[in-house]
């Protein structure tokens, strides 16, 4: 039980730093560092939109247009983590 308590978290971690860099590559994107003319970013991009867009489209269902401010991946990295915690302390319960 343990090993698949392990994979779960390993899965999650995998999963906040595929957000971190999404966030990272539109902010990027949007003081044109970056630019998606350029075929290696354009892919990259939409992986990661492939990726996320499921989970960020649920949150986007709950929360009010905020004009132009886009909270979902804020409130995803926090239910992860969320999950990541109550995971991690209640480990014993699971053995």
């Amino acid at each position: 039980m343990l090993s698949l308590i392990q994979i779960l978290l390993m899965i999650l971690g995998v999963v906040k730093f595929v957000m971190i860099v999404h966030i990272i590559m539109s902010w990027l994107i949007n003081f044109q560092v970056l630019n998606l003319r350029q075929p290696l970013v354009y892919q990259i991009w939409q992986a990661l939109n492939a990726l996320l867009e499921p989970i960020y489209s649920r949150i986007r269902r709950i929360l009010p247009p905020m004009g132009g401010l886009d909270l979902a991946p804020l409130l995803a990295f926090i239910g992860i983590y969320a999950i990541e915690i109550i995971i991690r302390n209640n480990v014993g319960y699971f053995m």
